[in-house]
């Protein structure tokens, strides 16, 4: 089996966003990350790792909460933060080098909390106005959801720790280590589904 069969044709892509805020209109993005996946011998597996410090969009409103909580200092000139459309651009450029190499037909979504994810995504794509957006426009994979059928909970920190992952809690809210631990999560998920059921994956 490969890719593109286990998930009916989409090519998973693990997403995580640090935003200004929860509103997807108003807030900006100010870091994206994405891990790929790979299949190798009938497992899903972690294949690369990339992340982007975004600029706020001009007149964006940023909580000083969410600042707060994510640590980070937009003025920060050592960010190398970019403008949202460029970093969109590169983003989907490298999905869909992925998409071709494992003949997917579109990519779809895993995120923790996927719908939060998913919001800022199209908010920004409509702002950039870019159209083609590779994502299947509402379907996703929902690490939360499946953490909730897997090991009887919704936060991630806590869902790694009952499948026995590591996770840092002084690391966290920070897009790439949560992309990273949201793809570990999913990885074990579906390999621990297909051990289960003997189903690949």
């Amino acid at each position: 089996m490969e890719l593109n069969q286990r998930f009916r044709g989409y090519l998973p892509v693990v997403v995580d966003f640090e935003t200004g805020g929860f509103d997807a209109v108003n807030n900006p993005l100010l870091e994206v990350a994405c891990v790929m996946l790979d299949w190798e011998e009938d497992q899903l597996v972690i294949d690369q790792h990339h992340a982007w410090s975004v600029d706020p969009f001009k007149g964006s409103n940023i909580d000083p909460a969410s600042l707060k909580v994510t640590g980070i200092d937009v003025d920060d000139p050592m960010r190398g933060a970019q403008d949202e459309k460029l970093v969109l651009g590169d983003f989907f450029k490298l999905i869909r080098t992925a998409m071709k190499r494992h003949r997917c037909q579109r990519a779809i979504l895993v995120a923790h909390n996927a719908s939060f994810d998913q919001g800022f995504l199209n908010a920004a794509c409509a702002r950039a106005e870019l159209k083609r957006n590779p994502f299947h426009p509402f379907t996703t994979l929902d690490t939360a959801t499946l953490a909730a059928l897997a090991y009887g909970h919704t936060v991630l920190s806590e869902a790694c720790r009952r499948a026995n992952l590591e996770f840092d809690a002084s690391k966290a809210h920070n897009a790439a280590y949560d992309a990273d631990r949201t793809a570990e999560l999913f990885c074990n998920i579906v390999n621990t589904w297909g051990d289960a059921t003997g189903l690949p994956g």
